[in-house]
């Protein structure tokens, strides 16, 4: 599911000043170390770092930032999980998400990424 137009503003407006949004996701959590919830969160890959924002039980809106990690973090690998579908890892916080998602999670990655991730060219005298 996208992420509306008006909750993408509500989550640059917890960004530090000058830090624009990369890419943003919505994930799930199913556990938060106490027990098991379903604690939704948006992630928001930005320039200078990556923050986890807790959205409200009705309406979806971002409330205040879960936690902010740098951003040479990485968001992957994507477990693919058979019951519940692609998870990742955030520090402690174990993140159910879409498929449609993932490659938003492995472009993310791949910008920091010092190895190359590209495949080779196919046609490399063109």
């Amino acid at each position: 599911m996208p992420v509306s137009s008006k909750d993408r503003e509500r989550c640059r407006a917890l960004l530090r000043e000058g830090d624009s949004i990369r890419y943003l996701f919505l994930g799930t959590a199913i556990w938060l170390g106490f027990g098991p919830v379903r604690a939704q969160f948006y992630v928001v890959v930005a320039d200078s770092e990556v923050l986890v924002i807790g959205r409200s039980w009705f309406g979806g809106r971002p409330k205040a930032v879960w936690h902010r990690y740098p951003r040479r973090i990485r968001l992957g690998p994507v477990r693919e999980q058979p019951s519940v579908g692609p998870m990742i890892t955030l520090g402690s916080l174990h993140l159910e998400i879409d498929e449609e998602f993932v490659s938003v999670i492995r472009a993310a990655d791949a910008e920091i990424s010092e190895e190359d991730v590209l495949p080779p060219d196919p046609l490399p005298d063109l």
